[in-house]
């Protein structure tokens, strides 16, 4: 631990393995699939350009001052209208919005205001290794919730509820990152009644819902059981990841509390990429620019799912997302992705193996996740390929 006498939550605090893997994928000739990263060509560079000049002639020298910790008032009414109309959660008052340096702070707020040492949380298996490693410093015990090709099983989510009495529950119900599954609307509907039933806290993490390529759009879980659901939405994919701007709505009490965190991590968001993303949302711009985002992934994803079906061993399973950024492939029994990573970067081609975003170090030997939208099309095709021949050698 080094010369200081450093807190025990240290002890939990690991680098991320995908910050470590991206370090590799900038070798030269290398083909990632492995990061969550949106293509810069999804960019609004010259719209960012406009909205800058605007921002300032509009607000002048008062979007470069300290602002309030709850957020930028035009953004949290521009958010409050999106919420209530495009993703129909009705009691999106401003009141019940905070802005936040990415949705990676609510998980932090989140873990810093519920979890004390030994507490239970549940979670999906897999889930979002950014969640685990929020909430992992504040030393909780993780309760997996059963999920099948269709995501959460309602009736596991309840029997965990009853048993385990955990603080929270942790759920991606769109296009979930790793696996890319979405939960159906029958299942958001029961899931939603055993929130409201037993009073139970789910974090509704939701940051790919309007990447969507095909099928009817899904009403988040919060526009069901608003007074349980704690909804968090993001700007890095439909605006841009450097922005580092998220937001949530939650009832009031709950934000309360959540603004209070926030203030002694960083005050506020800053007022300048608030004053941006207001103009982004508030004039449409956002509405226009998804389908553009849509139009630019859609092509890569069909590619990598038709090179899949093509290359991989047929004892491959993979899922087939309806959109989002990701594809969950799994092999048969006594396969171990991770094993096989390294000669996959010998040959130039990254991916992630799926047991980093298990609780349990014995899951997902045989898993990994492969992201499409920061690669071309012949890149994906020529990656796949290579994958294929490589997971048949080793087979």
């Amino acid at each position: 631990m080094g010369q200081f006498r450093y807190a025990e939550r240290t002890e939990c605090m690991e680098s991320s393995i995908l910050r470590e893997i991206l370090k590799v994928t900038a070798q030269p000739g290398m083909i990632s699939l492995a990061g969550g990263l949106p293509s810069p060509d999804a960019f609004p560079v010259e719209l960012v350009k406009e909205l800058c000049d605007k921002a300032l002639t509009t607000w002048k020298d008062s979007i470069l001052q300290y602002g309030t910790s709850e957020g930028f008032a035009p953004l949290l009414e521009a958010l409050s209208d999106y919420l209530k109309n495009d993703r129909h959660i009705k009691s999106a008052e401003t009141d019940r919005i905070l802005v936040t340096n990415g949705s990676q702070q609510i998980l932090d707020v989140v873990a810093k205001l519920f979890i004390m040492p030994g507490d239970k949380i549940a979670v999906e298996s897999p889930t979002y290794l950014g969640a685990l490693q929020a909430f992992n410093p504040y030393q909780p015990v993780y309760v997996d919730i059963a999920t099948d090709e269709e995501g959460v099983i309602p009736e596991s989510l309840e029997e965990v509820a009853v048993k385990e009495k955990p603080k929270f529950f942790y759920l991606v119900p769109t296009f979930q990152n790793p696996t890319g599954k979405s939960i159906g609307l029958e299942r958001r509907k029961a899931i939603a009644d055993i929130a409201i039933k037993h009073n139970l806290l789910i974090v509704e993490d939701d940051p790919y819902g309007a990447i969507r390529y095909r099928g009817e759009p899904l009403p988040p879980i919060a526009s069901l059981a608003s007074d349980n659901i704690l909804y968090s939405g993001t700007f890095s994919k439909t605006f841009a990841p450097g922005l580092r701007l998220g937001f949530v709505t939650a009832p009031k009490d709950l934000i309360s509390w959540m603004v209070k965190a926030k203030q002694s991590i960083d005050l506020h968001t800053s007022t300048f990429v608030q004053a941006l993303a207001a103009l982004y949302l508030g004039e449409g711009h956002m509405k226009r620019q998804i389908p553009k985002i849509c139009e630019l992934y859609r092509p890569k994803q069909e590619a990598m799912l038709v090179a899949l079906k093509k290359h991989f061993p047929s004892s491959f399973f993979f899922t087939e997302p309806e959109g989002g950024m990701f594809v969950w492939a799994e092999g048969p029994e006594g396969f171990d992705s991770l094993a096989v990573y390294e000669k996959a970067i010998e040959r130039k081609v990254a991916y992630v193996p799926g047991r980093f975003f298990y609780t349990r170090k014995e899951d997902g030997a045989g898993t990994m996740r492969l992201n499409f939208t920061n690669s071309t099309v012949e890149q994906i095709n020529s990656a796949i390929a290579t994958l294929g021949e490589l997971f048949a050698e080793h087979l």
